[in-house]
């Protein structure tokens, strides 16, 4: 019999590094970044639902600012479902709480999977088939695993996850225990890394029993347990504010890795939309674009009636939504989070955030 298994979609998330086109009610997981029709979250949610088979399974955690839009974006999805943090302290307060309130309605040998709200895969059997062996690690040795995407670049922006010696096999599928989670290695720590053949990167993607997870938090993250199971969600502006992979993942000893290759990207710049939909061409347009010796370059317009003229230009993003226009060399995408800082601590911009 196979055991019961609840996903839950983390989408508090502010993307913004996606900053013009992502803004406080319209997040980077609200928006449609592949001219597909379909945004980042409803895909990551069509992609779980024939895992669980219906919506009554599914559920998500979110701020008070975005509950709206994600009952907007996930109509079919019961409002029971639906967690509202009165205030963001980051990814171990949302597990923490959320594996709680699932623990409470199925009982704590439910497994629960989190998954990010804004990420692309592309072979959704695949994605399907590893997911699968990870719920059944989860639930036949209590353990918590993490899915490892196998590198295809020595990048600076991901976590890795070093793997250490074979721990099983799952339909098909090595585990691996995990030895060590590095954050946003430089590049040199990056290419080492992917010579070894033992990193993957970390896809925020991790599957657990309930009370595994309620277990460990209470060994390595006590306070946070303490507050929540004895305040309940009014403790929640007080909690510590603290990532889940720093709180439980590189504490706990119970870590596997199953190393996957079903095609990810967590979209973290405008760069992944190079990456995802290039192909032959020059550059990458999503938007109208006249231009002369313009090459390498990615280009988006949320209006489709504008039209972007480039002359002479190379290796830069230009994004244009209602009333800015982002200009940026696309080695420096990573700062555009620096620019949302210094538009934060100016009153007369804030209508632009």
């Amino acid at each position: 019999m196979s055991p019961k298994f609840v996903p839950v979609i983390l989408a508090g998330g502010k993307g913004e590094r996606f900053w013009p086109l992502s803004r406080k009610h319209r997040p980077k997981q609200f928006l449609c970044l592949d001219g597909s029709g379909e945004s980042l979250m409803q895909a990551t949610a069509n992609r779980l639902l024939p895992i669980v088979g219906n919506w009554d399974d599914i559920w998500v955690i979110t701020s008070g600012m975005l509950a709206a839009g994600v009952q907007e974006q996930l109509p079919s999805l019961p409002v029971a479902n639906l967690l509202v943090e009165p205030e963001g302290r980051d990814t171990a307060a949302a597990v923490a709480w959320t594996s709680l309130e699932v623990a409470k309605r199925y009982g704590e040998d439910v497994v629960i999977g989190f998954f990010p709200a804004d990420a692309w895969i592309g072979d959704i059997q695949a994605f399907a088939n590893t997911l699968n062996s990870a719920v059944e690690l989860a639930h036949t040795q209590s353990a918590i695993v993490t899915l490892g995407i196998t590198p295809t670049f020595p990048s600076t922006g991901y976590g890795y996850i070093q793997q250490g010696a074979s721990s099983s096999e799952y339909q098909g599928l090595k585990t691996y225990q995990t030895l060590r989670f590095t954050e946003k290695p430089d590049l040199a720590t990056a290419k080492d890394f992917i010579a070894s053949g033992d990193y993957t990167w970390n896809s925020g993607i991790f599957i657990f029993k309930a009370k595994t997870a309620i277990s460990e938090l209470q060994i390595y993250a006590p306070e946070l347990m303490q507050l929540l199971t004895e305040k309940g969600v009014s403790i929640y502006p007080t909690l510590p504010k603290i990532s889940i992979d720093y709180a439980l993942m590189e504490k706990t000893k119970l870590t596997h890795v199953i190393p996957a290759d079903f095609g990810w990207d967590d979209l973290g710049d405008w760069n992944a939309i190079e990456r995802l939909m290039k192909g032959d061409s020059i550059n990458v347009e999503l938007a109208k674009h006249v231009c002369i010796d313009t090459q390498g370059s990615v280009l988006y317009a949320s209006n489709p009636d504008e039209v972007v003229v480039t002359i002479g230009l190379e290796d830069v993003v230009i994004v244009r939504d209602g009333d800015v226009t982002l200009i940026v060399a696309k080695h420096r995408t990573q700062e555009i989070k620096q620019i949302v800082n210094q538009i934060k601590e100016n009153k007369e911009l804030d209508r632009l955030l």
